[in-house]
């Protein structure tokens, strides 16, 4: 492995194949770092000077630090813990023809579907269990080559290289078992949780593929994995928020993740829920904030919204704007759109540029092609319910939504010292309209 940070990234990554191992991970890094845990159905008591995390739906979380003087604003950023892939129906069992079982699936996000063909899958998430009179939720990875998903041979199809449709319901359902032993998957999954199959109650699986992280090119200066969209972004603003703690600030820096962003954000413990600002508000009032304080807070705060960026692919050049088209290995990148599907505006492109250029980090632009455009992100999805400056910034990379995508191994280095270098300042609204990065 070329470096250590290299090491860990794909580290995470493998150790991740659900948005429900990721946030477990996290916590548990947390933990041993000193941060306490929070519940939200507890009252909080924080003390200045404190580290904490709270999580929601065992999918999403907040870390925080609080500053053992006067709070004076909010340093935040936000990236995603889910990834396009295909989730597992509750009866997931469905006899198939050849004398086959396949597994019933749907497609979670917008993978792109023909990446799945052929490769080693598996199963992970969580399950719901009987416990007395209650349910407990359980983390699984049945942790082995278990699934395919086979592509029809060329011989049937010799417009195959051609492109081909594939319907999800039809091609998408991998292979799981000869037939004749029904129940087969159910006790799988209970065996995997620890109890019998008769105290499974309901399930939340996921396929991932089995195809571990490495690094790739003549001196490993590219990264191939799967899950880089979000948790690269994801891993690189954690480690720059825990290596920011010898640069405390007058402000408390936040480090969120969010789930279900690749199916809208609209879920309780999505980037559209009140888990922001619900923290955001049970901080200020543990500290005794008044409204009007916490008002003045947040409006001396800032958000980095940390999602993947297009890099301009080496074969098709002709999908990328002439001008804003970033590279492997360029530097992090601001995203820019006019209808404001990425929040990014004149102010905030301009404090981020401006952070990175004294912290060393090179920055790119990415634009859509005008006529091409792009998905939203979390930016101005949190910035509905806690209003602050964002900028939309992200790693270059290739193959987006494929279950093996590629990025440029500096660039993680970039935005950890991007992000090490934002949670350790604090944003500032002059009287004059000057802006400060103390």
């Amino acid at each position: 492995m070329k470096n250590d940070v290299s090491r860990r990234l794909i580290d995470f990554l493998d150790n991740s194949p659900t948005c429900y191992q990721a946030i477990e991970n996290l916590s548990s890094q947390l933990r041993k770092k000193g941060y306490a845990p929070l519940r939200e159905s507890e009252r909080w008591t924080l003390e200045r000077g404190g580290k904490y995390f709270v999580t929601r739906g065992e999918s999403s979380l907040i870390a925080f630090r609080l500053p053992a003087g006067e709070l004076r604003g909010f340093m935040l950023t936000a990236s995603h813990s889910d990834s396009p892939t295909f989730k597992l129906r509750q009866n997931a069992e469905v006899p198939s023809a050849g004398n086959t079982v396949r597994l019933s699936v749907e497609g979670y996000g917008g993978a792109i579907m023909r990446s799945w063909l052929d490769k080693p899958l598996s199963v992970a998430g969580r399950v719901f269990v009987k416990e007395g009179a209650g349910i407990a939720s359980k983390l699984i990875d049945i942790d082995r080559d278990l699934l395919v998903i086979p592509s029809l041979a060329i011989h049937m199809n010799r417009e195959m290289n051609k492109g081909v449709e594939l319907k999800a319901n039809v091609d998408m359902l991998p292979l799981f078992a000869a037939a004749g032993e029904e129940g087969a998957f159910r006790r799988l999954v209970a065996e995997a949780a620890g109890v019998g199959a008769d105290d499974v109650v309901s399930t939340e699986l996921f396929l991932y593929p089995r195809t571990p992280g490495t690094l790739v090119g003549l001196n490993e200066e590219f990264i191939a994995s799967p899950r880089l969209d979000d948790l690269e972004c994801v891993f690189c603003c954690y480690t720059g928020f825990v290596e920011s703690e010898s640069e405390p600030s007058a402000s408390a820096p936040l480090f969120c993740v969010f789930n279900n962003e690749e199916v809208g954000s609209g879920s309780r413990q999505g980037a559209n829920s009140t888990f922001l600002e619900d923290t955001v508000g049970r901080i200020c009032e543990s500290l005794g904030m008044s409204a009007d304080e916490r008002g003045a807070a947040v409006a001396d705060s800032f958000m980095i919204s940390a999602d993947n960026a297009h890099a301009i692919h080496p074969a098709h050049s002709e999908y990328a704007d002439g001008n804003e088209s970033p590279v492997l290995n360029g530097g992090v990148v601001i995203k820019y759109n006019a209808a404001q599907k990425y929040t990014t505006d004149g102010l905030s492109g301009a404090v981020f540029t401006r952070l990175c250029e004294l912290a060393g980090v090179p920055v790119q632009r990415y634009s859509n092609r005008a006529d091409l455009p792009g998905g939203s992100t979390l930016g101005n999805i949190s910035g509905s319910h806690l209003s602050v400056p964002t900028v939309d910034i992200g790693l270059p990379q290739l193959a987006m939504h494929s279950c093996c995508e590629v990025g440029g191994v500096k660039d993680a280095e970039y935005l950890i010292e991007a992000a090490r270098a934002f949670y350790g300042k604090s944003f500032r609204h002059g009287a004059d309209g000057r802006i400060e990065l103390e």
